[in-house]
């Protein structure tokens, strides 16, 4: 080998492991809330695609999943501590907490420059946002509805449509008890856990009634009202014919196992059930008992966000991995695996991703017909301790403790109380 030719292959070397130096090693960070599955493979998908848009970048992710209160103990740890993290699930309830403290950036003019934000829903657009400002982005969502086993109520000659309405529901129980309580099934569910609050809403909703009222920029109660007393005491006549509240609650599993012939659940209850499950044995209707017939039903959408905290050390990358976990043909695989509703009308309303959840999601088209009568709660800062007080007020009337009038009234004066200090 020549002088020359030796010379010039040193320098290939050189320059070639130069070039291989000169790719930057970046490691973002996160914390998300259980189920590990779903961000594992959304954020590995998108990761994939970020790097092959900066090849000159080493790009991974080193992320925590937490169970539910355990995440948002840690959220509020960070705030306090201002400890450095480029991407985070919220919950839509903790959105204004969290950005009240200072702990999420402001991406309002991200989104802005991002032009997508029209392709969400209203009732999601204003969900992702505290004070008129962009705090995140409501990635996908849920909807509580009704649920029944089609066999229990041909058995007990209940037609579903009775379960439309308050006295249908309950003239529906009364049917029921007699056939399924032999069988060692319960005849409806009623839920009297933590999460009570989220079940009562719908029905102040669909009454014309707000949670809260907001006057020159300051936060009220509303619920004590006309409207609040008359949704209260349906929960009380629910009682007084017979359906016990239930204490414990497994999110669905309950109805998924048949012990309940009549539930009231979240969309993500289909995911419970064991694979390859003949979906046609239940039946469902988008969204909660009403009045009388002819009115128009409500529910409550939840959900999760994706946020930026102000302390992240790479803003752009964390905001552009984001956009990509937000693309259509990313994020639908993930909500059809695990059973999840968007939050994008594209994704809801347009081919391809539109056959994809229909194919993969039972009763996909009715579930959005309640995502379209649904609300989210408020996401303001004293919104725990709200939620907290009427889950108080729901048990008194739970156990007869309370009229509805008097248990909303002394709630109202309570969450005044948290409101104004």
């Amino acid at each position: 080998m020549s002088r020359k030719i030796l010379v010039s292959f040193v320098l290939f070397v050189i320059i070639f492991s130069s070039m291989a130096l000169a790719v930057e090693k970046v490691v973002l960070t996160g914390t998300f809330a259980a189920p590990a599955d779903r961000w594992h493979e959304l954020i590995s998908v998108a990761l994939e695609e970020l790097n092959k848009r900066h090849p000159d970048m080493d790009i991974t992710m080193d992320y925590e999943v937490l169970p539910y209160g355990d995440a948002r103990s840690k959220l509020i740890t960070l705030t306090a501590g201002k400890t450095p993290r480029d991407l985070v699930s919220v919950d839509q309830i903790w959105l204004g907490e969290l950005a009240q403290s200072g702990f999420l950036k402001d991406i309002t003019k991200e989104v802005n420059s991002w032009g997508r934000i029209g392709e969400f829903y209203p009732a999601n657009v204003d969900g992702s946002k505290f004070d008129g400002k962009f705090y995140g982005i409501w990635t996908w969502t849920d909807a509580r509805v009704t649920w029944y086993w089609k066999d229990l109520l041909e058995e007990a000659g209940v037609d579903p449509e009775m379960l439309k309405t308050w006295d249908g529901y309950i003239e529906a129980y009364k049917k029921l008890a007699p056939v399924t309580m032999k069988k060692g099934i319960l005849p409806m569910h009623l839920v009297g856990a933590g999460h009570s609050p989220d079940m009562w809403f719908p029905y102040l909703w669909m009454n014309g009634g707000e949670i809260l009222e907001q006057k020159d920029g300051e936060y009220y109660p509303a619920f004590y009202s006309e409207e609040g007393v008359k949704a209260l005491a349906f929960l009380r006549d629910q009682v007084e014919a017979g359906i016990r509240p239930q204490v414990q609650h497994r999110w669905g599993q309950e109805f998924a196992d048949k012990r309940f012939a009549v539930m009231i659940e979240g969309s993500w209850l289909l995911g419970k059930f064991p694979e390859g499950f003949d979906f046609n044995q239940i039946g469902m209707i988008p969204g909660f008992p009403v009045p009388e017939e002819g009115m128009k039903s409500s529910t409550m959408m939840g959900g999760w966000l994706l946020a930026i905290p102000s302390t992240s050390e790479h803003p752009e990358l964390a905001w552009e991995l984001m956009t990509i976990m937000l693309d259509p043909e990313v994020l639908t695989p993930v909500l059809a695996k695990y059973v999840y509703l968007p939050t994008q009308k594209t994704i809801a309303e347009q081919d391809p991703y539109k056959s994809i959840l229909e194919n993969e999601i039972p009763f996909f088209e009715d579930l959005m017909k309640a995502v379209a009568i649904g609300k989210g709660r408020p996401n303001i800062p004293e919104y725990p301790q709200i939620a907290e007080t009427l889950r108080i007020a729901i048990e008194e009337v739970y156990y007869g403790v309370k009229t509805p009038k008097d248990a909303l009234k002394d709630a109202s004066k309570k969450v005044e109380e948290i409101l104004i200090f």
